[in-house]
């Protein structure tokens, strides 16, 4: 989703794949084949390069060192990726920097876990410190028992253990700026995403129902993040909101996220330029939605193993929608494409981007 983004800019993307399956090798021809954890694989493919940066945050931090030693930019650096890297580290940092974070420790066991839950209450939520997303290395216990098994289990894999006070959120929200190394930055309108199973499911641009205020405290606490953790590039905030408006950091991404796709057709410059244009220091455009209202649902893989039929119907159906496929393998629970929507009305757009998502899943046939 960067290469149309690099072409209008007239910039070369080169992209280190770990095989010649992976998507982006469809639709960017400077591929080399090598693993993010071989450090020479990775140095011999940044020579050919005038600057890196990630499509996930699960690069080895030795391997980022190597690189800055070699004096190849990497943006965002490994001094920020850290703090997406690793959740205790991330908590760490931005209490100490008075950001509005749940309560939270690092835990060994169940015995941990359970002196933690007597001051905030049980159910806590544990988190792996390093590796999860959407959903995956994420357990909500409800008492000691259930804290021990989590603990153990993780104890088996190598896996350190973040414990968080569960928030009682009405709605999730996501801030996106992004920033360039001399300190430009721009935000994003803040969004609503709604999350099933721990995959997002659909986003709102801007979030409806939000007050002004929250959403300009959102983009306050984003851009103090990219700031002082001196990020380059799109930055995505996660964030919980309470009934009472308070607002709580969940989770961070130092990349273009999938909370912010809305913005490849319904914003001026989408964070896959701005992306771009951060990571090369060139000037920041524009992230002005186009629409009053944009809505994105996302395609995730049930049983419809050729989703070319389901596009021409979608489309004839419904013109004005926006179909974005990823060139994956159709698997029960990948996202392998998004829909989105542009209009005035919610109720409307979510009923064309939700009808679109479903057919190209296979859920519907008319």
């Amino acid at each position: 989703m960067m290469q149309p983004a690099a072409i209008a800019l007239g910039v070369h993307l080169r992209v280190l794949s770990a095989s010649r399956q992976d998507c982006a090798n469809q639709v960017i021809p400077d591929v080399v084949i090598g693993q993010v954890d071989d450090v020479e694989a990775v140095l011999g493919f940044a020579r050919g390069c005038d600057v890196i940066t990630f499509e996930h945050e699960h690069v080895p931090a030795e391997v980022l060192e190597r690189l800055v030693q070699s004096g190849i930019p990497v943006r965002p650096g490994p001094q920020a990726l850290l703090y997406a890297q690793d959740k205790g580290e991330m908590r760490a940092r931005l209490s100490a920097l008075g950001l509005p974070c749940p309560a939270w420790r690092l835990v060994s066991d169940g015995a941990e876990a359970a002196e933690f839950a007597a001051q905030t209450g049980w159910p806590i939520v544990l988190k792996a410190t390093r590796g999860g997303y959407d959903g995956r290395g994420v357990w909500v216990v409800s008492d000691e028992a259930a804290a021990a098994r989590v603990a153990a289990e993780a104890a088996e894999r190598g896996v350190a253990l973040l414990a968080e006070a569960a928030v009682p959120f009405v709605r999730e929200l996501s801030a996106q700026v992004a920033r360039s190394p001399h300190g430009q930055a721009v935000a994003y309108p803040v969004v609503e995403t709604v999350q099933r199973e721990g995959i997002c499911r659909e986003v709102y641009a801007p979030a409806p129902g939000v007050d002004e205020a929250a959403a300009l405290e959102a983009q306050r606490i984003a851009l103090t993040i990219a700031k002082e953790l001196e990020v380059t590039g799109m930055l995505a905030v996660e964030l919980f909101q309470t009934a009472d408006g308070a607002l709580w950091i969940n989770e961070l991404a130092m990349r273009p996220h999938n909370s912010g796709h809305w913005s490849i057709d319904g914003a001026l410059t989408s964070q896959f330029e701005n992306h771009l244009r951060a990571v090369l220091d060139l000037p920041l455009g524009a992230p002005d939605p186009h629409a009053p209202l944009a809505v994105m649902a996302n395609v995730i893989g049930l049983d419809l193993p050729d989703l070319y039929p389901a596009y021409l119907h979608c489309l004839a159906r419904d013109p004005g929608l926006k179909i974005h496929t990823y060139g994956k393998a159709v698997k029960a629970g990948r996202k392998i494409g998004h829909v989105t929507v542009l209009g005035a009305e919610l109720d409307d757009c979510l009923e064309r981007a939700r009808h679109a998502a479903a057919y190209l899943r296979g859920e519907i046939d008319e």
